[in-house]
Protein backbone atom coordinates (compact mmCIF):
# COMPACT_ATOMS: atom_id res chain seq x y z
CA UNK A 1 0.00 0.00 0.00
CA UNK A 2 1.35 3.41 -1.01
CA UNK A 3 0.24 6.61 0.71
CA UNK A 4 0.64 9.97 -0.99
CA UNK A 5 -0.35 13.06 1.02
CA UNK A 6 -0.90 16.36 -0.77
CA UNK A 7 -2.51 19.74 -0.32
CA UNK A 8 -4.58 21.67 -2.85
CA UNK A 9 -5.95 25.19 -2.76
CA UNK A 10 -9.69 25.18 -2.02
CA UNK A 11 -11.05 28.65 -2.68
CA UNK A 12 -12.71 30.70 -5.41
CA UNK A 13 -9.78 32.78 -6.58
CA UNK A 14 -7.67 33.18 -9.72
CA UNK A 15 -4.34 34.93 -9.27
CA UNK A 16 -0.78 34.61 -8.01
CA UNK A 17 -0.58 34.42 -4.21
CA UNK A 18 -0.45 31.84 -1.46
CA UNK A 19 -3.73 30.05 -0.85
CA UNK A 20 -5.80 31.26 2.09
CA UNK A 21 -7.60 27.95 2.36
CA UNK A 22 -6.28 24.51 1.48
CA UNK A 23 -7.37 20.90 1.81
CA UNK A 24 -5.08 18.13 3.00
CA UNK A 25 -5.72 14.81 1.29
CA UNK A 26 -4.13 11.38 1.27
CA UNK A 27 -4.29 8.87 -1.58
CA UNK A 28 -3.92 5.25 -0.45
CA UNK A 29 -3.32 2.82 -3.27
CA UNK A 30 -1.88 -0.67 -3.76
CA UNK A 31 1.22 -0.56 -5.94
CA UNK A 32 3.57 -2.95 -7.66
CA UNK A 33 7.37 -2.71 -7.83
CA UNK A 34 8.62 0.78 -8.68
CA UNK A 35 11.25 -0.78 -10.95
CA UNK A 36 10.50 -3.91 -12.95
CA UNK A 37 12.85 -6.87 -12.84
CA UNK A 38 13.02 -7.40 -9.07
CA UNK A 39 16.14 -6.51 -7.10
CA UNK A 40 18.15 -5.70 -10.19
CA UNK A 41 20.71 -2.86 -10.36
CA UNK A 42 19.42 0.08 -12.39
CA UNK A 43 21.36 2.50 -14.59
CA UNK A 44 21.25 6.19 -13.72
CA UNK A 45 21.54 9.07 -16.20
CA UNK A 46 23.67 12.06 -15.09
CA UNK A 47 21.94 15.37 -15.88
CA UNK A 48 24.61 17.59 -17.43
CA UNK A 49 22.36 20.34 -18.75
CA UNK A 50 19.86 20.87 -15.95
CA UNK A 51 19.54 21.05 -12.17
CA UNK A 52 16.67 19.79 -10.06
CA UNK A 53 16.75 22.62 -7.49
CA UNK A 54 18.72 25.66 -6.37
CA UNK A 55 19.51 27.15 -2.98
CA UNK A 56 16.73 28.92 -1.08
CA UNK A 57 14.02 27.25 -3.15
CA UNK A 58 11.71 24.29 -2.60
CA UNK A 59 14.24 21.54 -3.27
CA UNK A 60 13.89 19.95 0.15
CA UNK A 61 10.07 19.96 0.05
CA UNK A 62 7.73 17.33 -1.35
CA UNK A 63 6.27 19.62 -4.03
CA UNK A 64 5.03 18.88 -7.53
CA UNK A 65 7.32 21.53 -8.99
CA UNK A 66 10.40 19.60 -7.93
CA UNK A 67 9.25 16.61 -9.93
CA UNK A 68 8.33 18.78 -12.92
CA UNK A 69 11.87 20.15 -12.99
CA UNK A 70 13.23 16.62 -13.39
CA UNK A 71 11.08 15.46 -16.30
CA UNK A 72 13.15 16.75 -19.24
CA UNK A 73 16.31 15.07 -17.98
CA UNK A 74 14.29 11.99 -17.06
CA UNK A 75 13.10 11.61 -20.63
CA UNK A 76 16.68 11.92 -21.84
CA UNK A 77 17.62 9.18 -19.39
CA UNK A 78 14.88 6.89 -20.68
CA UNK A 79 16.14 7.40 -24.22
CA UNK A 80 19.55 6.19 -23.09
CA UNK A 81 18.32 3.12 -21.25
CA UNK A 82 18.40 4.57 -17.75
CA UNK A 83 15.71 4.28 -15.08
CA UNK A 84 16.40 7.48 -13.12
CA UNK A 85 18.37 10.72 -13.29
CA UNK A 86 21.17 11.90 -11.02
CA UNK A 87 21.17 15.66 -10.47
CA UNK A 88 24.19 17.75 -9.54
CA UNK A 89 24.19 21.01 -7.60
CA UNK A 90 23.00 24.07 -9.51
CA UNK A 91 25.92 26.30 -8.46
CA UNK A 92 29.02 24.30 -9.44
CA UNK A 93 27.52 21.26 -11.17
CA UNK A 94 30.10 19.06 -9.46
CA UNK A 95 28.36 17.90 -6.28
CA UNK A 96 25.89 15.02 -6.20
CA UNK A 97 22.50 15.87 -4.76
CA UNK A 98 19.85 13.21 -5.41
CA UNK A 99 17.94 11.39 -8.08
CA UNK A 100 14.74 12.65 -9.67
CA UNK A 101 12.65 11.10 -6.92
CA UNK A 102 15.08 9.34 -4.56
CA UNK A 103 18.01 9.85 -2.22
CA UNK A 104 21.30 8.06 -2.90
CA UNK A 105 23.84 6.22 -0.71
CA UNK A 106 27.43 5.07 -1.35
CA UNK A 107 29.02 2.09 0.45
CA UNK A 108 32.81 2.16 0.82
CA UNK A 109 35.28 -0.71 1.00
CA UNK A 110 36.08 -0.11 4.68
CA UNK A 111 32.38 -0.47 5.52
CA UNK A 112 31.28 3.12 6.11
CA UNK A 113 28.40 4.64 4.16
CA UNK A 114 28.10 8.15 2.71
CA UNK A 115 25.05 10.10 1.59
CA UNK A 116 24.82 13.75 0.48
CA UNK A 117 24.05 16.08 3.39
CA UNK A 118 20.75 17.93 3.60
CA UNK A 119 21.64 21.44 2.47
CA UNK A 120 18.26 22.87 1.53
CA UNK A 121 18.03 21.35 -1.94
CA UNK A 122 17.77 17.64 -1.05
CA UNK A 123 14.52 16.00 0.01
CA UNK A 124 14.34 15.03 3.68
CA UNK A 125 13.15 11.54 2.81
CA UNK A 126 11.64 9.36 5.53
CA UNK A 127 13.15 6.28 3.85
CA UNK A 128 16.52 8.04 3.97
CA UNK A 129 16.08 8.62 7.71
CA UNK A 130 15.04 5.01 8.25
CA UNK A 131 18.10 3.68 6.42
CA UNK A 132 20.45 5.87 8.42
CA UNK A 133 18.91 4.54 11.64
CA UNK A 134 19.17 0.91 10.47
CA UNK A 135 22.83 1.46 9.57
CA UNK A 136 23.53 2.92 13.00
CA UNK A 137 21.79 -0.10 14.56
CA UNK A 138 24.40 -2.21 12.78
CA UNK A 139 27.20 0.02 14.15
CA UNK A 140 28.00 1.16 10.62
CA UNK A 141 29.42 4.66 10.35
CA UNK A 142 27.23 6.99 8.29
CA UNK A 143 28.64 10.23 6.88
CA UNK A 144 26.26 12.96 5.71
CA UNK A 145 28.49 15.25 3.67
CA UNK A 146 29.25 16.69 0.26
CA UNK A 147 29.89 14.02 -2.38
CA UNK A 148 31.35 15.06 -5.72
CA UNK A 149 30.93 13.30 -9.04
CA UNK A 150 34.73 13.12 -9.24
CA UNK A 151 34.84 11.23 -5.92
CA UNK A 152 32.27 8.72 -7.17
CA UNK A 153 34.15 8.25 -10.43
CA UNK A 154 37.44 7.71 -8.63
CA UNK A 155 35.83 5.50 -6.01
CA UNK A 156 34.29 3.21 -8.60
CA UNK A 157 37.52 3.00 -10.60
CA UNK A 158 39.70 2.28 -7.55
CA UNK A 159 37.28 -0.11 -5.89
CA UNK A 160 36.83 2.15 -2.84
CA UNK A 161 33.10 2.35 -3.57
CA UNK A 162 31.69 -1.15 -3.51
CA UNK A 163 27.92 -0.53 -3.57
CA UNK A 164 25.53 2.25 -4.50
CA UNK A 165 21.81 2.26 -3.79
CA UNK A 166 18.92 4.68 -4.09
CA UNK A 167 15.95 4.91 -1.76
CA UNK A 168 12.46 6.35 -1.70
CA UNK A 169 8.95 5.65 -0.47
CA UNK A 170 7.84 3.66 -3.51
CA UNK A 171 11.18 2.14 -4.54
CA UNK A 172 12.21 1.39 -0.92
CA UNK A 173 15.85 0.45 -1.65
CA UNK A 174 17.10 -0.13 -5.19
CA UNK A 175 20.68 -1.10 -6.15
CA UNK A 176 22.44 1.18 -8.63
CA UNK A 177 24.67 -0.40 -11.25
CA UNK A 178 26.06 2.34 -13.49
CA UNK A 179 25.99 6.10 -13.90
CA UNK A 180 25.86 7.21 -17.53
CA UNK A 181 26.06 10.49 -19.40
CA UNK A 182 26.89 11.64 -22.91
CA UNK A 183 30.53 11.81 -21.77
CA UNK A 184 31.15 8.64 -19.76
CA UNK A 185 29.97 5.47 -18.07
CA UNK A 186 30.86 4.98 -14.41
CA UNK A 187 30.52 1.58 -12.78
CA UNK A 188 30.94 -2.15 -13.47
CA UNK A 189 29.82 -3.77 -16.71
CA UNK A 190 27.83 -6.54 -15.01
CA UNK A 191 26.71 -5.09 -11.67
CA UNK A 192 25.09 -7.23 -8.98
CA UNK A 193 23.09 -6.17 -5.90
CA UNK A 194 25.46 -5.53 -3.01
CA UNK A 195 25.35 -7.46 0.25
CA UNK A 196 24.53 -4.44 2.42
CA UNK A 197 21.99 -3.12 -0.08
CA UNK A 198 20.17 -6.45 -0.07
CA UNK A 199 20.27 -6.79 3.72
CA UNK A 200 18.91 -3.28 4.27
CA UNK A 201 16.08 -3.81 1.81
CA UNK A 202 15.08 -7.09 3.43
CA UNK A 203 15.17 -5.54 6.89
CA UNK A 204 13.20 -2.41 5.99
CA UNK A 205 10.52 -4.25 4.02
CA UNK A 206 10.37 -6.83 6.79
CA UNK A 207 9.55 -4.10 9.29
CA UNK A 208 6.99 -2.57 6.95
CA UNK A 209 5.19 -5.91 6.48
CA UNK A 210 5.34 -6.80 10.17
CA UNK A 211 7.74 -9.71 9.65
CA UNK A 212 10.52 -8.13 11.71
CA UNK A 213 10.07 -6.40 15.10
CA UNK A 214 9.60 -2.64 14.83
CA UNK A 215 12.28 -1.56 17.32
CA UNK A 216 11.78 2.16 16.69
CA UNK A 217 7.97 2.29 16.75
CA UNK A 218 7.74 3.43 13.13
CA UNK A 219 4.48 1.61 12.41
CA UNK A 220 1.11 3.14 13.22
CA UNK A 221 -2.03 1.00 13.21
CA UNK A 222 -4.80 2.80 11.30
CA UNK A 223 -7.60 0.28 11.75
CA UNK A 224 -8.28 -3.15 13.15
Amino acid sequence: MYFRPFEIAAENFLGVRAAHRAEYRVIASPVGPYFTGGLKPVSIWIALDSARAGKYGTGEAKTGGNYAASLLAQNEGYENGCSQVLFLDAATHTEIEELGGMNVFFVYKDGHVVTPSLDGTILRGITRDSIIQLLKDKNITVEERTVTLAEVREGYNSGEITEVFACGTAAVITPVGQFKSREEVIGPVNPQPGELTTALREELTGIQYGLIPDRHNWLVKLSS
